[in-house]
Formats: C-alpha cells, sequence, structure tokens
C-alpha cells in the first residue's frame, strides 16, 4: 500500500512540472500520471507545490553557553523545523577543551536520540586542536558519516583557533574527504573593539555591531580562502553577511577555487538599525555576524541569484529575551549571541525571494534543500523528488497568507526576531521518508521519527 499526492507541480533545483507523486516505504517509486494502485491511499494537493523536504545545515540545538545552553533543545528545535517544511537539519557537535572528536560526537547523539522530528546529521566543531584531534578526522569521515567541521576564527580566548590550526584542519580535510565550515571573523580584532568600547562605558546593545564591522568579516574570509587555497582544500564559509566578504567569495569562485558559502534570512531581511530599538530589545538582535547597515542586503540578494552564494541556511542558536539575553543588561559583550529561526526560513526566502522577483522557484529549491544535500554528503537521497529518493516531500499551499507572531511559532523561545512579517504560503503537509508527519498544518506525529544521517565523503561535488 501507497501513498499518491494527485494534482500538485512539482518543483525540483532544476524542473517545474505538473504530476503525481506515488510513495512506498520511505521512498518516492514513481512519478507521472495515473500510477495509482490498488490499496493506495490517494491525497489530493491540486493547487499546491511539492517541495523537496527543505534542509537547514546549520543549525545549534541544546548547545551549552557558560551556565544555560541554547533555549531550543532538538525536541523543540526539529518540532518547529518540520512545522516550517524543514525535513533535515545538521546540527554542530561541539568538542569542547580536552574532549576527543568522538567524545564531543558522543555527547550530541545523546542529545538528539529519539528526541529529532526531522532527520539529522551533525558536522564536527573543533575548538582544541593537535595532531590526535588531526587524525580524528578521517576516522569520523570513514566510521561516523561526519564529512564535515567547523572551526572558528572568532571567540577569542573559547572556540578561536589560529591559522596553523585552520591551516593543517584544512589540509587534512582535503585529504580525508572532508569540508571544512569556517566562522569568519578576527576574533583578536574584535576582542580589542569589545573591550575599547567597554572601556569607555559603551555597553549597550548598539555597540555590538560597532565591535564586529564588516572589515573584520571581510579580512578572516579573505584570509581563510587564502588558506584553505594554499592547503589545496575546500571550503565552506558560514553565514555570510556583508558585501566585502561576499566579493571575496566572488573573486575565488572566479579562480576556479572550490569556495561555498551561505548567508541567513536574517541577514536578508533585517539590518543594524534594529540594534537602536527602545529599551534593552537591541539584545534580540545580538548575533554574530551582527546585522550590518540595510544597503549589503541587495548585495547579497544579488549573490544568491547569482549563484555566488550557495545555500540559504539560519544559525538558529535560540536564546530568551528574559532570562538569558538579559544576562548582559549591563555589558552588551554578555549578552548570548544567537537568534531563532529554522521554523519561518522556508516561508520567508519563498515570500521575500520568490514572490518578490529575487529568486526563481527553482532557486529557492535549490538554496533550501538541494544544494545542501549536494555539498554535505546527502544527494540524491535528500534534496530532490525522484524515483529513489526519500519521500522527504513539502506540500506548499501559496494560497496562504500569515503574519509571524512569536505566541503562534513552536520554536521554545519567548520572542521572534521577524515579529510582524508577511508570510506567503505554508506547509500543509509534510512527509518525512514516506510518513505523514504534517497534516493541515498541524503536528500528526507526538513521537519524534527522524533518524540520523551518516554522510557520504565531501568529493568535489560541485552545486549547481
Amino acid at each position: 500500500m501507497g501513498i499518491v499526492l494527485n494534482g500538485g507541480t512539482i518543483v525540483t533545483a532544476a524542473d517545474q512540472y505538473q504530476a503525481d507523486v506515488r510513495i512506498e516505504g520511505e521512498r518516492i517509486v514513481a512519478i507521472g500520471c495515473d500510477i495509482k494502485q490498488p490499496g493506495d491511499q490517494a491525497i489530493d494537493v491540486d493547487g499546491c507545490f511539492l517541495f523537496p523536504g527543505g534542509i537547514d545545515p546549520h543549525t545549534h540545538f541544546d548547545l551549552p553557553m557558560g551556565d544555560f545552553s541554547t533555549s531550543d533543545d532538538f525536541f523543540s528545535g526539529t518540532k518547529a523545523a518540520v512545522l516550517g517544511g524543514t525535513t533535515t537539519i545538521l546540527d554542530f557537535a561541539t568538542q569542547f577543551k580536552g574532549e576527543t572528536l568522538k567524545e564531543g560526537l558522543a555527547n550530541w547523539h545523546l542529545k538528539a536520540k529519539d528526541k529529532s522530528y526531522v532527520d539529522y546529521g551533525f558536522h564536527m566543531a573543533i575548538t582544541d586542536w593537535n595532531e590526535a584531534i588531526a587524525n580524528e578526522m578521517k576516522v569520523l569521515i570513514e566510521e561516523d558519516g561526519v564529512s564535515s567541521f567547523k572551526l572558528y576564527m572568532a571567540y577569542k580566548n573559547s572556540l578561536q583557533v589560529d591559522d596553523q590550526a585552520l591551516l593543517q584542519a584544512l589540509r587534512q580535510a582535503g585529504e580525508s574527504g572532508g569540508l571544512v565550515c569556517v566562522h569568519c571573523e578576527n576574533g583578536d580584532i574584535v576582542y580589542d573593539l569589545v573591550h575599547e568600547h567597554l572601556k569607555q562605558g559603551k555597553t549597550t546593545p548598539k555597540y555590538h555591531p560597532l565591535s564586529r564591522p564588516p572589515e573584520v568579516e571581510e579580512e578572516a574570509t579573505q584570509r581563510a580562502i587564502t588558506l584553505a587555497q594554499i592547503a589545496g582544500a575546500p571550503l565552506y564559509v558560514v553565514h555570510l553577511s556583508c558585501s566585502g566578504a561576499l566579493q571575496a567569495v566572488t573573486n575565488a569562485k572566479l579562480k576556479g577555487l572550490e569556495i561555498y558559502a551561505e548567508t541567513c534570512p536574517q541577514y536578508l531581511l533585517l539590518n543594524d538599525s534594529y540594534y537602536s530599538a527602545e529599551g534593552f530589545n537591541g539584545a534580540k538582535y545580538v548575533i554574530s555576524p551582527p546585522l550590518r547597515p540595510i544597503q549589503h542586503q541587495e548585495i547579497l540578494w544579488s549573490g544568491l541569484n547569482t549563484g555566488v552564494l550557495d545555500v540559504v541556511a539560519t544559525d538558529h542558536c535560540a536564546f530568551n529575551y528574559k532570562g538569558q539575553k538579559d544576562k548582559g543588561i549591563h555589558d552588551f559583550s554578555k549578552i548570548p549571541n544567537g537568534a531563532a529561526g529554522v521554523e519561518t526560513r522556508m516561508g520567508l526566502i519563498y515570500t521575500h525571494g520568490v514572490l518578490s522577483g529575487k529568486l526563481t522557484i527553482n532557486d529557492f529549491v535549490a538554496l533550501t534543500s538541494t544544494n545542501a544535500a549536494k555539498l554535505f554528503g546527502l544527494f540524491p537521497r535528500k534534496g530532490t523528488i525522484a524515483p529513489g529518493s526519500d519521500a522527504d516531500i513539502v506540500v506548499w499551499d501559496p494560497r496562504q497568507s500569515t503574519v509571524i507572531k512569536a505566541e503562534e511559532l513552536h520554536q521554545q523561545v519567548d520572542y521572534t526576531p521577524y515579529e510582524g512579517f508577511k508570510r506567503s504560503g505554508q506547509a500543509i503537509h509534510v512527509f518525512l521518508r514516506g510518513k505523514q508527519v504534517v497534516q493541515d498544518g498541524q503536528l500528526k506525529e507526538d513521537k519524534p521519527a527522524g533518524i540520523y544521517l551518516s554522510r557520504k565523503p565531501f568529493l568535489k561535488r560541485k552545486v549547481g
């Protein structure tokens, strides 16, 4: 017995056409007309788009930050994700100082086990570098299906690694089939600027972006590209936010270097004026890199449209305004960095990208699903609608229209940075490996059904 989705318009990164989709078990088994078989359940999706399930390759669920953790764990965060049309996430398992990579990975497996409403994989964030860790990278790729690694050029005295460590990690990844993801900000300059502002009594949220100006991101992005070129390795730049960093990526791609980059909805839709919100409300937008002046937005949209930027992720790293963000009420540097976005990503990019004419509907699928699947070893199992692929399908009704309100979202955080934003279209039905988990916009299954995804090595999988 199978399921047939009748009357929808299938959209992939390359095509758009009307056809029925037949699901049997966990996979798509047929696409065409008159494919229903005796005993099949037929679901009418006339007037709707059928998108491959969204893939968000940048989340931080249940991440410890000092004396508390991010407000969304895998249970609440992935519930929000699937209701928004995302069926796969890649979270950052983190190796803290003194741990092996295996120990860090084991910790994240415990956090996610039996708690995820979507399928999930892990990048491995490396904060403590030595020869033994370098050797472990290959082991994680071959034995654990973890084929991507993250290093930070920011957060001095905690997460930041030096150039030698980053170069060696890039070299090791390049030799072993791994892809290194890098947070590109010059942590030494940020450290100095933060302390200069605090010495002058400048403690409010509006000084957060001034302590992390675009130049520190541009410089670090160019430096990371140079290190990747020397190592002969691919590089993935996370949460790119400004025109200078985009130009560095553009120049690298024109040289034929294997450089990839993501941006996030916050950098496309919000700007640094939010830091001047009344009272302490600017703290809601303290993220790193920070929101930029509004003129950077159109340049980033252009980067998506031209294919210089490969992915729209969220960097979902949620903290409550009350009880977490307000820890920094007297010192902006103590405001935990991060905001929520996993539930709203698909709707915002469809509304403000596709419907505004900035992106084609095929671009939308590529940026929210297909390219991430290709880069992170999941394609064609994930990221497309085709026979043999997992039946991760989002039935998207473009006739729906809502206004985003924090009280109506499912993420476990007391505000949303997109309060009041219009959202056109809705994931009315969502299928995860053939199982309907969202029906009529509501969660159908109380028990999380997501599984861990062991990913293929990075083998120069060009996107596009």
